[in-house]
Parts: structure tokens; sequence; C-alpha cells
């Protein structure tokens, strides 16, 4: 074991005092009114900030009464379900959206035109970027590859601490449009060097949509149908943004309120999308259903899908978490808007790619899990299926690997992240910092002993 990864039983015994003088009671939450995660007892967040940039809506008043409602997700006051329904078959909408989510404003064809220029122009990597940092030390997670490549491209920017408006968009639409080769690139150096598969760096098409380039750049043969990168475009579309209250997104908000980088505050926003209560939970969702079709020999057996999934609710199968992934949703109760959509144009890839018994398969979970979670668990609320549950499907239809699932989410987000970074420049300037209780008694200080450097062992 290398040294680097190697934990010493002196280290085991530290953590042991860790776990002793970190532990706090959850009492003391209650007594103190603290809002843990910053939700209330009902799971509502907090109110911390204002956003002009996106809205989540699970409730409707009624009667002066908050009533939980079909779910809608809005940008920039625009209903995200509208704004797809209304794209032309024929054209691709994640740059539409990117454009919305910056400037307010959906673009005429002229300004998404003028737009699309701009992405193709920054959609190039430094001289020998590739070959220098990405092909140096692969890692064998994309996210940390990502986060790697962004740091670094620190140092190719000659502004890079200017956080004037115009600089941060200028950084902002770069990195929009270079996030798709720092991740699909990761992902062909790890396969290559550590895998021993061959290694192709294709080029992007300056005339192909963000989802055309990313099949066209991760394919060996460049090849793709128009369903698969619509398909992927909508996933994109629907990933974009997702409120001010998300974890990554209100990292976003902190980090920059503190006036750093734009390069520093991207990279610790990837650290927290990698979390798998996170970005990483259609990996779950995917593994999940692994567990089941290799459990369940017919999965139109309800009664066995049931039986299986009361398991996994009970501790006692898949990872015995006792959560049955892709299900419920810190604020939707009735339905993920999103996951509603993706319902819709899942079905349509299933029968091009001839998934549909799996399709069946999904559709018999999402309905027993509802059951089985409402009849099981005390919620103070409805539960449905959440974007995560058919996103996993999706992006295995499309060929894309695992490794690549939360990336793809990052590719899309980084154009909300990016919205909210300069929201956050604008507005209150600010840090943010929340109040956290003391609790740990005081103390007098013990006779200290002293040692010296020559009386250490190694």
């Amino acid at each position: 074991m290398s040294i680097y990864s190697e934990i010493k039983p002196e280290v085991r015994r530290l953590a042991d005092m860790c776990l002793t003088h970190n532990s706090i009671n959850p009492e003391l939450y209650s007594q103190y009114d603290v809002k843990r995660g910053l939700r209330d007892m009902n799971g509502k967040g907090v109110l911390t900030g204002l956003t002009n940039i996106s809205e989540i809506i699970s409730s409707k008043q009624v009667n002066g009464e908050s009533v939980p409602c079909e779910g809608e997700l809005y940008y920039r006051g625009y209903n995200v379900e509208k704004i797809i329904e209304n794209l032309p078959d024929d054209n691709f909408g994640y740059e539409r959206v990117s454009y919305l989510l910056l400037f307010g404003e959906l673009p005429n064809k002229e300004e998404l035109k003028n737009f699309c220029e701009l992405l193709s122009f920054y959609r190039t990597l430094p001289t020998s970027f590739v070959r220098d940092i990405i092909m140096k030390a692969p890692s064998s997670d994309m996210m940390n590859t990502l986060a790697r490549s962004v740091l670094t491209l620190y140092s190719y920017d000659e502004s890079a601490e200017d956080i004037s408006i115009p600089n941060v968009l200028r950084q902002s639409i770069q990195l929009i449009a270079l996030f798709p080769l720092l991740s699909v690139y990761g992902y062909q150096a790890y396969r290559h060097y550590h895998d021993g598969q061959s290694l192709f760096i294709h080029q992007p098409d300056p005339k192909l949509s963000t989802a055309e380039n990313i099949l066209r750049i991760l394919r060996p043969d460049c090849q793709y149908s128009h369903l698969e990168a619509k398909v992927l475009d909508i996933a994109l579309i629907l990933h974009a943004d997702h409120g001010g209250g998300n974890n990554s997104t209100f990292t976003t908000h902190v980090v920059s309120s503190s006036g750093t980088d734009t390069y520093s505050t991207i990279a610790a926003a990837l650290g927290s999308l990698k979390g798998p209560k996170h970005g990483g939970a259609n990996i779950k969702v995917t593994k999940m259903f692994e567990s089941i079709k290799e459990t369940i020999s017919d999965w139109n057996d309800e009664d066995a899908i049931s039986a299986y999934l009361s398991k996994i609710l009970n501790k006692e199968a898949f990872d015995k978490s006792g959560l049955i992934y892709g299900m419920g949703h810190a604020v939707y109760s009735i339905s993920d808007p999103r996951a509603q959509v993706m319902s819709r144009f899942v079905e349509g890839l299933c029968q091009e790619k001839g998934y549909m018994d799996e399709y069946r398969l999904y559709k018999n979970v999402e309905k027993t899990a509802t059951k089985l979670i409402t009849e099981k668990r005390k919620i103070y609320k409805g539960v449905s299926a959440n974007v995560d549950f058919y996103s996993g499907l999706i992006y295995r239809m499309l060929d894309l690997p695992m490794e690549l699932y939360t990336p793809i989410f990052a590719i899309s987000r980084i154009s909300g992240w990016s919205a909210h970074r300069i929201e956050e420049l604008i507005g209150s300037g600010k840090i943010i910092r929340p109040a956290y209780k003391a609790i740990c008694p005081h103390k007098d200080i013990p006779t200290i002993d002293s040692i010296r450097m020559d009386d250490l062992t190694f």
C-alpha cells in the first residue's frame, strides 16, 4: 500500500478521539432551535437569500394554507417544461437556456447565433493542455479530474483574479464551452492508462451543439443519432439550474461572497456536486437497478418487485441504507417536473434502442416504490420519482460510461453556477457567514509536557 493511502494504527486511534470529541447530542439541535441542514422541522429550506435566476414550486396557497401541488421549475420566470415543448424539433436548447440563465431573457435568433459563436470560439484548450495536464496522473474519478483542470486553467488566465463582471462573464462562457472537453478527455486518458484502451482525442465541431459535441468527442467513430443528441440536450436543460439553495449552487454563492476567483469558486462547486447525496445520486440509482435485475427474474412480477423493494427499505438488500434511490426529493412532493419530462423522452429512446422491457421495469419500480414509501415511512409530504430516477437509464442507453454521469451534470450546471456567481458578485457584497452555537464547556489549561524532536522514534 502506498504511503499516501496507508492508515497507520496510530491514525485509527486518533480517529476514535475525533469521534468522541466531535459527536453532538441530537437533542441539543432542538434545544437551541438549530435548523439542521438549513431546513426546518418540515424539511423546508431556511430562507438565506434572494435570486432572480430560477424558482422551484412544490406547493400553492389555497385559502391561506400551503397545499402540495405538481412540481414546477422556472428559469428566469419561464416554465422549463414549456421552454422544452416550444423547442423546434431540429434545434437544440441547452445553449438557449444558458443564455437565458446568464442574461435574463430568451435570445432571439441573432443573439443565439452570436452566443453559440462565442462558445465555439472559446471551445479550445490552451496549447498542450491535454498532454501536460489531462494526460498526467489521470484519476479514476472524473470529477476530481475536472476540478484539477479547472484550477489549472487559472495559471493560463492573465486576468484570473479580476472579478469585474465583464471578466467573470468571459471566464464563465469559457468554462461553459470547455467543460465537455475537460470531462471527456479526462475519461479518455483514464481508460487508456488504467484500462489499456485505445486513446483517441477528437476535436469538437464548431457547428455542433454542446450535446452533439459530447457524443462526437466521446465515441470512437464520432457517430450519433438525432434522437440521442436531442435526449442528451433535454437532460442538459433540465440539470442547468435548480434554485439557489441546492448544495453546489449554495456553495457557489458562499465562495463567491468571499471575493475569490472564478476558478476556485467553480472547483468548490464541483467538490459539492461530486457527493453521492447530490450529483452522484443517479449512479446509486443505476447500481440499485442492476441489483434489482440480478435478483428478480420476471421484471413484470409486481409482487416480486414489491418484496425486493421492501427489503431495501428494511435495510436488508442492496447497500442496506434503507433508501430507494431516485425516489423522493428535498423540495418536491407530488412530482418532480424534471422527472416528468425525462419520463416522456426516455420512452422514445427506449423504443429506438430496444429497451422497452427495462422501461416497463422502471415504471413498475416507480409505482411500487411510491406506494411502499408512503406506507412504511413517516413523511411530511408526498413522494415521487426525482430527476435521478431516469437520468442514469438515459445515459446508459447513450453509451455514456458511468464515470461521466456526474460530470455530465456538471457540464449542464456550470451555466447555472455562473449565473449565480455573477448574481452574488453584483448583489449584497457581504460575505456569507451563518452562526454556529458553541456547546463545548470552557476548560482550564493543564500542565503541558515538553517534547524534543530527538525524542521521536521512526
